[in-house]
């Protein structure tokens, strides 16, 4: 581990970084060796309709359950609907930790703590008690699990652009419409659904979008089409279809025609954890690059005496270094009860960039071995590429902090 991922925890959460790396030693690894043969290999890894097959899919639920179980699964979602209540820092610790023993050749492991869109989450705080009992103990086991709608092939980065519409009837409401890009769908019990309810104030920006959530077995809920990315034959996103699809008004989800406050309690979450995956993954991959140096000969010399090499890594390492420390700075104001857009903006833009280039040097200096299947780069290069634009682009995350310095809200 890089020097500076040693400091600033405290003890507590130590020794939940510890409890959850024995976990992924007793639970996440015998299984994920136990598929290798369909978990390594994109050709056997989904069935027909772009799905994982059975067996992938069984497991990564079992991750899930085993982890509840052991207190993991749910140690960052709010005490109020049964989790552990942990904060900002305890989240930016246990995904570092997941994602420093899982990232490539274990990536089922991502599955053992919930995800802020598919599992309880601080989102979910905003349902209805009707429906915090009917989804939760599902949710918290493990055994069910959401995923979120927002994203439209016109409404990427500008939700406002949205055109899925709910309209109000007896007793609750009827949603038409269409979603892109909605992560973990293919799988998902529960969709929690954005769309417009009030079209002048949508039109105005000012508001005018409500959150629902939709029981995915619900008629005229259909998952279109999965997408399949990186020339694989599967993946994680989908594009679904809401024909007609009735909800009762009990599933409204926060305040009517205020959407995006509840998308804002997910997506800072996100933000966290794709810095603390990206760090992690680039802190390996770095080890492993600085080590190969050290092994490998070249014209009768180790590759750690030729600079053109070394420099660029150790470029990283300090970016990588950087990127850690200011994240462990923002967690820490977080849970303190700062409001810090800007602040996470910096944060995932610095970690998700940084790590990405890391890992572009590392396969370099690995030359051609560095793309082989074996030495996994090529899982984490595109989850790191990814998480480019998850939870917010780079440009879109340039952009909030630009509008606060212009504004006089993030000094420099």
């Amino acid at each position: 581990m890089l020097i500076a991922q040693q400091l600033e925890y405290p003890s507590e959460i130590r020794e939940i970084r510890e409890a959850v790396g024995q976990f992924i030693e007793a639970e996440v690894k015998p299984r994920h060796k136990a598929l290798s043969h369909l978990a390594d290999d994109a050709s056997t890894r989904y069935d027909s309709t772009g799905r994982y097959v059975q067996p992938i899919r069984d497991a990564i639920r079992e991750i899930r359950m085993a982890s509840a179980k052991a207190g993991f699964y749910a140690m960052c979602a709010p005490r109020e609907i049964g989790g552990e209540g942990l904060g900002y820092l305890a989240w930016y610790g246990v995904w570092s930790k997941v994602a420093e023993q899982t990232a490539g050749p274990y990536w089922m492991g991502d599955s053992m703590i919930a995800h802020w869109a598919s599992g309880p989450s601080p989102v979910v705080t905003q349902l209805s008690d009707s429906c915090r009992a009917e989804i939760l103990p599902a949710l918290l086991s493990g055994e069910k699990t959401m995923c979120f709608g927002m994203s439209e092939p016109d409404a990427g980065s500008d939700a406002m652009m949205m055109k899925t519409r709910a309209t109000r009837v007896d007793g609750g409401w009827r949603i038409q419409g269409s979603k892109i890009w909605t992560s973990y769908s293919p799988y998902a019990s529960y969709c929690i659904l954005f769309a417009v309810t009030n079209p002048e104030l949508a039109k105005a920006r000012k508001g005018g979008i409500s959150c629902f959530l939709v029981p995915t077995d619900s008629p005229g809920f259909e998952v279109q089409r999965i997408i399949k990315m990186w020339g694989q034959s599967g993946g994680n996103e989908a594009v679904l279809l809401f024909n007609d699809v009735f909800v009762p008004e009990q599933n409204l989800v926060g305040e009517l025609d205020k959407g995006f406050s509840v998308a804002m309690l997910g997506v800072n979450l996100g933000r966290v954890y794709n810095s603390a995956r990206a760090i992690a993954t680039a802190s390996k991959a770095l080890r492993e690059a600085f080590e190969y140096t050290r092994q490998r000969q070249t014209f009768g010399r180790p590759l750690s005496e030729y600079q053109g090499l070394t420099f660029p890594l150790t470029e990283s390492v300090m970016d990588i270094q950087c990127a850690h420390l200011f994240a462990l700075h923002t967690c820490h104001l977080l849970d303190q009860g700062h409001r810090l857009n800007s602040q996470l903006a910096i944060m995932k833009h610095q970690a998700t960039r940084s790590a990405y280039v890391a890992l572009d040097r590392t396969m370099q200096t690995f030359g051609a071995i560095g793309m082989t299947n074996e030495m996994h780069y090529s899982e984490m290069f595109l989850r790191l590429r990814m998480v480019n634009i998850a939870d917010g682009s780079n440009e879109i995350l340039k952009r909030t902090v630009s509008k606060s310095i212009l504004s006089g809200e993030f000094e420099i």
